[in-house]
C-alpha cells in the first residue's frame, strides 16, 4: 500500500483539503439466510465497462455517477478499464480484471458451496467520486432497485 508521503504534492494538498463526509451511523444489513445460499453480486469501483458499452465520462465535473452492468458471464479479459484516478497503479487490473471485478473467484465460491449462487448482473462504477451527493441521491438507489429486482440478497463492494 501507498504511503501518503509517497503521493504527490498535489495529490497530498487536494487530500488535506477535501471536506470527507462522515455517515453515522453506517447503514447495513443482516443477511436472513446462510451466505450458502445467498446470491450474491459484485459492486465494483474500478470502472469497469463492457465492450461496446460508453466510457466513464471524465469531463463531469466531480466524478461520473452513472453505473455499468457487467453479466455474470462476462469475459473479464475483455472488459475496458476508464478509471479517471491516476492515484493508483492500474498495472494490477491491466494484468487481471479480477481485482477489480472478481468474477472467477466469485464463481469458484459458488462451485465450492461457499455461496449459493453467482447474481446474473453486477455493477461497475466509478472511483474518485469527489463530489458524492448525486451518486448517493441517484445511483446508489437505482443499483439497489437493480439487485433487488435480480433477488440478490448480499452484495460486495470491491473498492478501487
Amino acid at each position: 500500500m501507498v504511503q501518503v508521503s509517497e503521493l504527490s504534492f498535489a495529490l497530498r494538498t487536494f487530500l488535506k483539503a477535501y471536506r470527507w463526509q462522515r455517515i453515522d451511523p453506517v447503514p447495513r444489513a443482516t443477511l436472513s439466510k446462510p451466505l450458502s445460499r445467498c446470491r450474491v453480486a459484485l459492486v465494483s469501483s474500478a470502472g469497469l465497462v463492457m465492450p461496446g458499452d460508453p466510457p466513464f465520462d471524465e469531463t463531469i465535473k466531480g466524478g461520473d455517477y452513472s453505473f455499468r452492468i457487467i453479466p455474470a458471464d462476462a469475459d473479464l479479459r475483455r472488459l475496458e478499464e476508464h478509471h479517471r484516478s491516476n492515484s493508483f497503479d492500474h498495472a494490477g487490473i491491466e494484468a487481471d480484471r479480477n481485482i477489480g471485478m472478481p468474477l472467477d473467484r466469485l464463481h469458484e465460491l459458488a462451485a465450492a458451496g461457499e455461496i449459493g449462487e453467482v447474481a446474473p448482473r453486477h455493477v461497475s462504477v466509478m472511483g474518485s467520486i469527489t463530489a458524492p451527493r448525486r451518486f448517493m441521491r441517484k445511483t446508489v438507489p437505482a443499483v439497489a432497485d437493480l439487485l433487488t429486482g435480480d433477488g440478490v440478497d448480499a452484495a460486495l463492494l470491491v473498492p478501487v
